[in-house]
């Protein structure tokens, strides 16, 4: 199994370097991969804050990915639900893998902080 880093989950995306792309592209086809939540949560974070792409396109972005195989992304419906919910709110991504979890798989969040407690 291939753990992919963010660095090769950003070359993808973006295609700012066609030949890493294509690098993790061919891995992509041809092995089990998986992309850990930390990751995913990085890869929006960099994407956002550097490359100052909005939240929706990264929504979208995400979910091509997720659409390679529906294992690829750990925790997938978590990390699905959590993109809809910060593409559409000003909740950090962070917070919004927490409401994921709480919706999806049922968990309940402990937090101090309002916004989110409102959004739980």
């Amino acid at each position: 199994m291939k753990i992919f880093d963010t660095n090769a989950v950003l070359r993808y995306i973006l295609r700012d370097n066609i030949q890493m792309a294509d690098a993790v592209e061919e891995v992509l086809s041809k092995e089990d991969c998986l992309i850990p939540v930390e990751v995913i949560a990085e890869t929006v974070y960099v994407l956002n804050k550097v490359y100052k792409i909005e939240r929706e396109p990264i929504k979208t972005a995400i979910e091509m990915i997720a659409n390679i195989d529906n294992h690829i992304i750990e925790h997938q419906n978590v990390v699905m639900h959590a993109l809809k919910v910060h593409a559409f709110s000003k909740l950090d991504f962070v917070d919004c893998l927490l409401v994921g979890y709480s919706k999806m798989e049922g968990y309940e969040i402990f937090t101090f902080d309002k916004k989110l407690k409102n959004r739980l």
